[in-house]
């Protein structure tokens, strides 16, 4: 899928969903995904005219894309920005060769578990193959000093579930089912505010791209990115009372500190040698290690959560010669010949992490929508990432549970706008 690219200036367009005569944001056209956008439309007096639709989704990650799913199925028009060149948010499966094949390995979430009804609904209805996390075999515990033993512990993730082709697989396929004219990669929301002079009170954005800023008049806006994030990159032009910014600023992003280390092999040496593969160090720089390995054939994988914190791991090659010691030492001379070594450190990415998400975390955070963040502009500003989500927060389910939870909140402006 080729990204979105913008030419030209400043250019501002409206959106065509659905069938015109239901909503009044269905009567113009905008610039697609694919391919370069129409010119901007223009009134009589030559003035571009805003960008407009229904519903403004801020975000492309699970918890977007599956409220753009939502929208989409109830005839709902929308536009969903994404300030990345991609799609996916916290879910990314680069994909590693081995000979003449590659696979792909998650750099994100890798699991999800057969208790959570909306993934499992989720990926069967797309018809993906999710399969079990390898967990038969012995594990491995290494002390401060270096010192390793096996057989510490045992099936630390047994029962957790992986997909096929990674979760980027599923990221792929909801992308699939969506109009591509709704969404706008490289456009990164910097400003929200109310429209002035008007008794229906629209949500006014501004997006800016390599092409320049786009405006955007929307019924609502969501924004599926994390709490921290939007405190610190969108600016409310005042319109927020500090009791709701506070409030973001103080909602720890789910793994947005960590980072992970991706090792291939040719061939899986620690099943071969009885070992699982899951590991625990209190040495590192890995602290936490798992089998990583597809679902059929190879190139074969361990993964490790990186102990290091943010402003001792920026070296990257360091990180890694380090990694590899450490694996021969866990797992044997075995470990000595990867195939790639990969790094991803959410910790530095604008669109994941804060400075506020640097710090170690205590257990799994109280998640949920703080009281100061409901009802925002009269219902026309919702929160819709996982962070804030009552049962599952944090995981993939939590923004699947997200997503519905804002489906339920939607003014009866945009459900009017229903097809």
């Amino acid at each position: 899928m080729e990204d979105a690219k913008v030419r030209g200036g400043r250019y501002e367009a409206r959106l065509v969903f659905g069938k015109a005569r239901m909503c009044p944001h269905r009567a113009f056209t905008c610039p697609t995904l694919l391919g370069s956008p129409p010119p901007p439309p223009r009134g009589a007096a030559g003035m571009a005219r805003p960008l407009g639709t229904s519903v403004l989704i801020g975000g492309g990650g699970l918890s977007g894309l599956s409220l753009a799913l939502h929208l989409k199925r109830a005839g709902i028009p929308f536009l969903l920005v994404e300030a990345r060149d991609r799609l996916g948010g916290r879910i990314l499966s680069p994909s590693l060769r081995y000979g003449a094949e590659a696979a792909a390995f998650d750099a994100g979430p890798a699991w999800y578990w057969p208790g959570q009804p909306r993934m499992v609904s989720l990926v069967r209805s797309l018809g993906l193959t999710p399969f079990e996390q390898h967990s038969a075999g012995a594990s491995v515990h290494e002390d401060e000093r270096g010192r390793v033993s096996r057989d510490a512990w045992s099936g630390s993730m047994a029962g957790s579930l992986r997909l096929d082709g990674g979760f980027g697989a599923l990221v792929e396929a909801m992308v699939g089912e969506l109009p591509q004219e709704a969404i706008l990669l490289s456009h990164r929301l910097t400003k929200l505010c109310r429209e002035e002079g008007n008794p229906s009170s629209r949500v006014v954005a501004q997006v800016s791209s390599m092409g320049g800023d786009v405006r955007i008049m929307a019924e609502c806006a969501v924004l599926a990115m994390p709490p921290r994030v939007v405190a610190q990159a969108v600016d409310f032009a005042g319109g927020l009372p500090e009791s709701a910014l506070g409030a973001m600023g103080a909602v720890p992003t789910w793994m947005a500190g960590q980072a992970k280390l991706i090792a291939t092999f040719d061939r899986p040496f620690w099943r071969e040698a009885g070992l699982s593969g899951d590991g625990i160090s209190r040495r590192g720089p890995l602290a936490e290690i798992h089998d990583a390995s597809p679902r059929s054939g190879g190139p074969y994988a361990l993964f490790g959560f990186v102990a290091t914190p943010p402003d001792g791991r920026r070296d990257a090659d360091a990180l890694k010669a380090d990694a590899k010691a450490q694996l021969v030492r866990m797992y044997g001379p075995g470990a000595n010949a990867p195939l790639e070594i990969v790094v991803k450190d959410w910790a530095f990415e604008e669109e994941t992490a804060t400075a506020g998400d640097w710090g170690r975390g205590r257990g799994h955070p109280a998640y949920g929508l703080p009281r100061a963040l409901k009802g925002l502009w009269d219902g026309r500003l919702l929160m819709g990432s996982t962070e804030v989500a009552w049962e599952s927060g944090g995981f993939l389910e939590g923004a699947l549970e997200a997503a519905e939870a804002v489906m339920d909140q939607l003014p009866d402006e945009v459900r009017r706008c229903a097809a």
